[in-house]
């Protein structure tokens, strides 16, 4: 299986599988001089680990990360940083009954079409454990883009589950942290529990809206046509496992604007340029306005669930499937911190390309 790296200059590769003795990440081009330790990229994997609480699967890891190699007295050397987080609470036999049989709206089949093998313990690199790697590395871009760009901050939300939607006028950016599903509406957060919790007891589950908002990135960030910022950013929403859209700014909303609508006016203020508006998330021809960068993707129902299933067997046969074990009954609620981690490891990667090719911003206006 190739193509397991992404970045350009910030450049990832993760490895492992859900049921395995470990997985991780290796990174390569993390600038020298960057403090960081075990600590620091902790506190990431925490709000990404399972069975905090009875809404995500109950599977009990610490996810302990360990840093292997490119860190010496506390600080990166500019040579590859492994990370690795031991699987400590595997239970593969939960997977036996369904070895031979495929998941309806699962990789199993896809994998097995491919290569003509697959991991059925948890799917091996089709589960969403696969993410814990991905949250390590965002934990360590985090560290590099605050010695470069201090004043950037990246934040992550759920802003639908299944049909429910927040208010927007009752956004609240201090409720995010102070609920299970990272909602920042108070009211939305204490619905979605009776709601979540009722599909759980059913053995069913249900998908969710992730939104992503990088405050105070630069402008210049990103370059035109093939090197657009907002073209990483949605590739790498869109390689998360479980999914199915990503949209920047007002995304497929835009489409029903009309041109004086959808245009974010341009005055120009006491520090630069100001928009009233900001429909475009941030991001005009692939390059950074300086504005909030704003990011939404996304996820499907968990496919392991409890409910009959009509499937096939490898051998063509047709048969029903049940999946048991634990799952999340919305994984929308942990790919908020893999959001986070992944639209940090684009801004890094993005930072170091244009302090190679351009250094300081070249147009400057007033």
């Amino acid at each position: 299986m190739s193509i397991n790296s992404f970045g350009h200059l910030f450049r990832v590769t993760t490895w492992g599988e859900s049921h395995g003795p470990a997985l991780g990440a290796t990174v390569d081009g993390c600038p020298p001089g960057v403090p960081v330790d075990a600590a620091m990229i902790q506190q990431w994997m925490d709000k990404r680990k399972p069975g905090q609480n009875k809404y995500t699967t109950q599977r009990r890891e610490a996810d302990e990360v360990r840093i292997l190699s490119g860190v010496f007295e506390g600080v990166t050397t500019g040579t590859p940083i492994q990370l690795m987080i031991e699987n400590t609470d595997q239970r593969s036999k939960d997977y036996g009954d369904i070895k031979d049989k495929f998941r309806p709206g699962h990789a199993d089949i896809t994998y097995f079409q491919k290569y003509g093998i697959r991991d059925y313990r948890g799917g091996g690199r089709s589960s969403a454990r696969e993410t814990a790697s991905r949250v390590a590395a965002g934990g360590l871009a985090r560290e590099a883009i605050k010695a470069i760009a201090p004043n950037v901050q990246i934040t992550g939300y759920m802003v639908q589950m299944g049909p429910h939607k927040i208010d927007r006028d009752a956004f609240d950016w201090g409720q995010i942290e102070q609920n299970p599903f990272w909602v920042p509406d108070a009211k939305a957060a204490a619905d979605w529990a009776g709601y979540l919790d009722g599909l759980r007891k059913s053995g069913s589950s249900v998908g969710a809206i992730i939104e992503l908002t990088a405050r105070g990135v630069p402008a210049g960030i990103g370059a035109p046509v093939y090197g657009k910022l907002d073209t990483d950013l949605a590739a790498a929403m869109m390689s998360i496992n479980a999914v199915k859209g990503v949209e920047i700014g007002e995304g497929m909303s835009a489409a029903m604007l009309t041109g004086e609508l959808n245009a974010d006016e341009i005055s120009m203020g006491p520090d630069g340029p100001v928009y009233s508006s900001n429909h475009a998330g941030g991001i005009l021809g692939g390059i950074s306005t300086g504005q909030d960068i704003v990011v939404r993707f996304a996820v499907k129902p968990t496919s392991s669930i409890l409910t009959t299933r009509k499937t096939i067997t490898k051998s063509g046969e047709n048969t029903e499937i049940i999946t048991k074990g634990r799952h999340d009954p919305c994984v929308g609620i942990r790919a908020v911190p893999v959001g986070e981690a992944m639209m940090a490891c684009v801004l890094l990667d993005h930072m170091l390309l244009h302090r190679g090719q351009v250094g300081e911003n070249q147009g400057h206006i007033g």
